[in-house]
């Protein structure tokens, strides 16, 4: 019996030090909601003339085949139909008129959801530009606390991937001097992609855009520095 009490002794400091923290209040879980990209992005000049050097490179030591040999391949899978392949246009009437409240833009590009409307740590009534977030409460975990806040805005949770279980990246929250009642919180982010949807009713908010990561910044230019560690591709 004092073995045990003995090994509940020096086990229980181990317990609250990996613990949140006494006081839920001054947590909180933001969701980076991702759709990724569609179409392949172009590729940049210099690798496709290092790609068209590498090409011609080649060609000069491959092997020749006989021309009685290239005219058989030649004739393989002729047919009397023909299928004419005509791509779709990379840049959509989403792109054109610059509505950032459709999935169907950049889509070369990754997308992130963001809300207007009251968030943790805003002053009262005023809303302001968010992820999707949620304070911890009596969740078993940080990762079920941010799946509650987005399920709060999609409603459903079935076309969605969270990836991993450990927040991506995590910040402190200090109050501005218009808040002197306020204390500072943590904000743990969690990474969650969109899984074969192209469109999704957002709702708990006053207006939501989908942005790229370069437009991220148009929306917090106070925390570039942050997103641009954060999100690296």
């Amino acid at each position: 019996m004092h073995r045990f009490r003995m090994k509940m002794s020096l086990v229980w400091p181990l317990l609250t030090r990996r613990g949140f923290s006494t006081s839920s209040e001054n947590l909180v879980a933001s969701v980076l909601f991702e759709r990724l990209p569609v179409v392949i992005p172009k590729i940049d000049p210099v690798v496709y003339a290092f790609q068209e050097f590498s090409f011609r490179w080649r060609q000069q030591y491959q092997r020749r085949y006989p021309d009685e040999f290239l005219d058989k391949s030649d004739a393989r899978g002729k047919g009397d139909y023909q299928i004419d392949y005509v791509p779709a246009p990379r840049i959509t009437e989403a792109d054109q008129s610059n509505d950032r409240r459709s999935l169907q833009r950049a889509l070369d590009r990754r997308l992130y959801l963001l809300l207007y409307g009251n968030a943790y740590g805003a002053p009262s009534g005023k809303p302001v530009w968010h992820f999707p977030e949620k304070v911890y409460e009596s969740e078993d975990t940080m990762r079920k606390c941010a799946e509650s806040a987005l399920k709060s805005v999609i409603g459903d949770l079935s076309n969605t991937y969270f990836v991993g279980n450990a927040p991506m990246a995590h910040m402190v929250v200090q109050p501005t001097e218009n808040q002197s009642g306020s204390t500072s919180f943590k904000r743990f982010f969690f990474k969650s992609q969109v899984i074969a949807k192209n469109k999704f009713d957002i709702g708990k908010c006053e207006d939501f855009v989908w942005v790229t990561k370069d437009e991220l910044t148009e929306y917090f230019p106070e925390q570039a520095e942050f997103l641009n560690k954060m999100i690296i591709s």
